[in-house]
């Protein structure tokens, strides 16, 4: 018995809730009527449908320069490690040929240097 009044009880509260949600839920009679119709490919669009492309082309527009961006700065940023690791690479060489050749003069230029 008492399952029956919960089963009775829940129905009506459902009820009484679709009654007071039901001018939210549903839309007017009109209304549907045109939601669902298709526009032809002829006839023009409306501006709600112009805008709603137009925010869509500027938010992938936005995510494309986002991504060139980032790909942009991972290559330069690849560079200049590429280019600090050659003039470091450089830097030692010329240090290494300096310690070599030097003469024990300063500063060490060719007219120091003594001929024989």
């Amino acid at each position: 018995m008492a399952w029956r009044e919960l089963l009775l009880v829940s129905c009506l509260s459902a009820a009484v809730l679709l009654c007071s949600v039901e001018q939210k839920i549903f839309m007017q009679e009109s209304d549907a009527s045109n939601f669902l119709k298709k526009r032809s490919k002829r006839s023009p669009k409306s501006q709600e449908e112009v805008n709603a492309e137009n925010r869509q082309k500027l938010w992938v527009d936005e995510l494309r320069k986002e991504y060139h961006e980032e790909q942009r700065n991972e290559y330069e940023n690849f560079v200049e490690e590429q280019n600090d690791e050659q003039e470091e690479r450089s830097r030692e060489a010329i240090e290494q040929w300096r310690e070599w050749h030097y003469d024990g003069l300063y500063p060490p230029y060719l007219y120091n240097r003594h001929h024989i």
